[in-house]
């Protein structure tokens, strides 16, 4: 059975990421026509910080933003991404509070952990690959995570253990509090998903392969 059909398989017992998440989540609309930028530098992500917080405060107490969101916008300063044409995002991206640990969904094992410098990248990252009898084998990707949280590659985590935590501005590549959640197939880890974020409009007929939608592994 490939992902993400495993979430009908009553022999695979997925686990929430983050524990205890309370009530429905904000919704953050971080696409080209969404409005959390306006009016601002989208890089002063300490401003963007404080505006999901004064729109969570009393309400929400996490949020989320969309995978496949278009976001050219956010990714218009960054040389490679507009080469490539690259503005469409593979992750679900969930935002909690600072520190907050994360959670294996499913026993795993540590492919890759690491940390890509510079501004808008991934910070703190780590790849769990998850295998088990019921399904093909396939990859789980966090990034913006706390540097000193990281595990170290080859350990094996048990469903539900915590594994690392959301890193601060300085070791997340400068990003609002969250972690960009990603799917990757075997075959997508051969195209370089690993490092590829966002694709492009020509990729979506095929992505589905690579990166599927992450929402069947994120449980609350």
């Amino acid at each position: 059975m490939r992902y993400p059909y495993i979430q009908y398989c009553d022999k695979v017992a997925i686990v929430p990421i983050f524990k205890d998440l309370q009530g429905a989540p904000l919704i953050v609309d971080m696409s080209d026509q969404g409005s959390i930028f306006d009016k601002m530098d989208v890089r002063d992500q300490q401003e963007c910080q404080h505006r999901l917080d004064r729109l969570m405060a009393g309400k929400f107490s996490w949020g989320v933003s969309s995978y496949l969101e278009r976001r050219e916008r956010i990714l218009s300063d960054c040389p490679q991404m507009v080469k490539e044409q690259r503005f469409y995002h593979l992750g679900l991206d969930i935002i909690v509070p600072l520190g907050t640990p994360l959670h294996a969904p499913l026993a795993a094992t540590v492919k890759e952990s690491g940390y890509e410098a510079g501004e808008g990248n991934y910070g703190g990252y780590v790849l769990l690959q998850h295998e088990s009898p019921e399904f093909e084998t396939f990859y789980s990707l966090y990034g913006h995570l706390g540097r000193e949280s990281l595990p170290a590659p080859g350990a094996t985590y048990r469903a539900g253990k915590a594994f690392a935590r959301i890193g601060d501005f300085h070791e997340n590549g400068n990003w609002f509090y969250h972690t960009h959640l990603q799917i990757i197939t075997a075959q997508g880890l051969e195209q370089g998903y690993l490092s590829k974020g966002y694709c492009s409009a020509t990729d979506l007929a095929d992505i589905d392969r690579f990166c599927p939608a992450p929402l069947t592994l994120f449980r609350i």
